[in-house]
């Protein structure tokens, strides 16, 4: 029996793992970088290891280090929950070799299955060579062979961009598995993700625990998942059954584990195997009323499973909460997060694994209100899952519980996440492709009609902020209106007699009541109430209900104005290569790869914002840079400006 367990991993699986092992009477340890010192997986571990450093290649990938601090710990088994080493069968290998028990697949399991080039040969599907990609073939995908959470991904269209694309990808895909081999294979356009959960134990039997859809992803990350997949005919779901049945048995698989397909036309394309417990589990978890962590340890522990797994009921969506900003790029987000709470009625954080509560919504998470989110790692806060008797149901659920939660700090993907949800091509099964975003991603990041009026709110309580700081009186009302811009929205009122305040712009706005936190507006003969918070260490950031806003200064600083063409860094992070060559005077094209930065295990290309001439030039790889720092300068062509100019004018 396992008595002590430590988890080779940070964050939300971490944690996930961690309680558990506490409902089965398991201690826990965690391992943790100087980075994560004070992060929630070590806070609610029963003890703690240290991996000197910050980044992945110094920390959590380096199973050396992973497998002394078991050893030191006392622990007698390590989980090694999903990314870093998780398909690593040497690391596996190192975890047996020390004694211990490890929870997954036997290592030549994980040969065979976890490269995906390796899996493929095994089923009889050779990837495609990339010095025999032709024109012909494009689309391709570039992909890591090691690992996945969509690093080390790149769909190339052109011939010519394939091989900066396949350094680009084995570069990231080292970054953040520790192996930088990377293979080619056919890209489908718009098909849907489609995936199986299998669980099998030592003694041969296997489970198909039902389907899963996570066709909305960026980036090729899946940001949406739900079980079971809708739409698909009964014919196509007991193929996909047998082939992941198959493949397991083919390789003696032993634990969880994922065979993910790409169905088109009514067809499905093996994709690849994973060998470890997936980010999307819950919705298994909600719909088979199981819990798959507990069920990995019992087989690991030599139990097996029973001879039928339990029936499906319901239906089950996740939808992963992302420090990021989908309108600029899916840049990731750090700083402060002031509020994480997600508080419908019969909300269980962190617990109830596989009740299959229909009145619940589950989260996930990585982070707690008050932790500050690096740029190390893996931007995801926090999943969000809801179980229903039907699909509509369970949509409106998951939309409303985002939507009402208090997300408080930098940009996050959640009100992507709702539009989403409610989307018409995502309510409607038959329309649920790969391509999703790419169709809607500008209409989905517009601002929500409600903004103006959380923008009304933000001013007002402002305005009764200072009212309370500086004395209620009102002996002279200003004649002119006091005006606050908040992103686009440019709000007006007075202060009036009574102590109230009337607002002129935008029309139709009636005060009822404006204190520093809560604000109630009347629009339209409506009334409705405005949560407004603020933070005294972000002076330019108010959240206002499910909205954030910018605050604009009426004099910007003289210090923030740049010269044409600089180009500053998107997030923080590090710059990890400079094209090659680039120097000081070069001549550049618009849309030209110029450096790469890394952030949260994820690489960022920064290109020429218009054709002309390099005229500074600040990255250097290693370089840590904050957002906003300055990274080089394009002064525009004359030629570029006149052809920019034509082109206004032809529009």
């Amino acid at each position: 029996m396992i008595g002590t367990l430590l988890v080779a991993n940070r964050g939300e699986i971490a944690c996930r793992v961690f309680r558990t092992c506490r409902e089965l009477g398991i201690a826990t340890v965690a391992v943790y970088s100087d980075a994560d010192a004070g992060a929630l997986h070590v806070r609610e571990a029963d003890a703690a290891v240290r991996l000197p450093g910050a980044a992945p290649s110094e920390t959590y990938l380096r199973g050396d280090l992973v497998v002394k601090a078991a050893l030191a710990a006392g622990a007698d088994a390590v989980h090694p929950g999903y990314g870093f080493l998780s398909e690593n069968a040497e690391f596996a290998r190192a975890v047996l070799d020390a004694g211990l028990v490890w929870i997954g697949p036997p290592p030549e399991a994980i040969e065979a299955m976890a490269s995906k080039t390796r899996g493929k040969e095994l089923l009889g599907i050779p990837p495609l060579a990339a010095a025999d990609v032709t024109e012909a073939d494009l689309p391709v995908l570039v992909k890591a062979a090691a690992g996945g959470g969509g690093r080390g991904m790149r769909i190339v269209r052109e011939l010519a961009a394939l091989d900066g694309e396949l350094k680009a990808a084995s570069a990231e895909a080292a970054s953040a598995f520790g192996d930088g081999e990377v293979f080619v294979e056919p890209y489908v356009e718009n098909g849907r993700h489609v995936e199986v959960q299998i669980l099998a134990d030592g003694q041969g039997a296997v489970w198909a625990l039902g389907t899963r859809d996570c066709s909305l992803q960026r980036r090729h990350q899946k940001v949406i998942e739900e079980s079971p997949a809708p739409g698909l005919a009964p014919e196509l779901v007991d193929s996909l059954y047998a082939r992941s049945v198959a493949a397991a048995k083919a390789v003696g698989y032993v634990g969880a584990g994922t065979v993910e397909f790409l169905v088109a036309d009514g067809r499905a394309h093996f994709l690849e195997m994973n060998t470890r417990l997936q980010v999307e589990h819950p919705v298994t978890e909600e719909v088979y009323g199981v819990d798959l962590v507990r069920l990995q340890l019992s087989v690991a522990e030599g139990t097996p499973l029973p001879p039928e797994p339990p029936a499906p009921t319901g239906h089950a969506i996740e939808a992963r909460l992302y420090a990021e900003d989908p309108a600029s790029g899916w840049t990731p987000q750090a700083g402060v997060l002031h509020a994480l709470e997600v508080v419908p009625a019969a909300t269980r954080v962190d617990a109830g694994y596989g009740s299959g509560d229909a009145a619940a919504t589950r989260v996930d998470a990585g982070y707690a209100s008050g932790d500050t989110i690096g740029v190390h790692y893996d931007a995801m806060l926090a999943k969000v899952v809801v179980h229903a008797p039907t699909r509509p149901e369970a949509i409106r659920k998951l939309a409303r519980a985002l939507e009402t939660a208090r997300v408080h700090g930098p940009v996050t993907n959640r009100e992507l996440l709702v539009g989403s949800l409610r989307h018409p091509e995502f309510r409607d099964p038959t329309r649920l492709d790969t391509g999703f975003y790419e169709r809607n991603l500008d209409a989905l990041t517009q601002a929500s009609p409600g903004e103006a009026y959380a923008a009304v709110a933000a001013a007002l309580a402002d305005a009764a902020r200072r009212r309370g700081r500086f004395g209620g009186g009102w002996r002279n009302l200003a004649s002119q209106d006091q005006v606050k811009t908040y992103g686009e929205h440019e709000v007006r009122y007075r202060p009036t007699r009574d102590g109230g305040y009337a607002v002129t712009a935008p029309e139709g706005v009636r005060v009822e009541s404006a204190s520093p936190d809560h604000v109630r507006l009347e629009v339209d003969g409506v009334v409705r109430s405005f949560e407004v918070a603020t933070y005294g260490d972000d002076s330019t950031t108010v959240h206002v209900g499910r909205h954030r806003l910018t605050v604009h200064p009426r004099f910007p600083d003289a210090a923030d104005q740049r010269e044409p063409g600089s180009l500053l860094a998107p997030m923080p992070g590090t710059v990890v290569r400079v094209a090659e060559g680039l120097t000081v005077g070069d001549r550049v094209t618009a849309g030209q790869p110029l450096l790469w930065l890394e952030a949260m295990k994820m690489e960022h290309r920064v290109t020429a914002p218009a054709s002309g001439t390099l005229t500074a030039l600040h990255a250097t790889p290693g370089r840590q840079v904050e957002v906003g720092a300055l990274l080089a300068v394009v002064q525009q062509s004359e030629q570029s400006v006149q052809t920019e100019a034509q082109e206004d004018q032809t529009a």
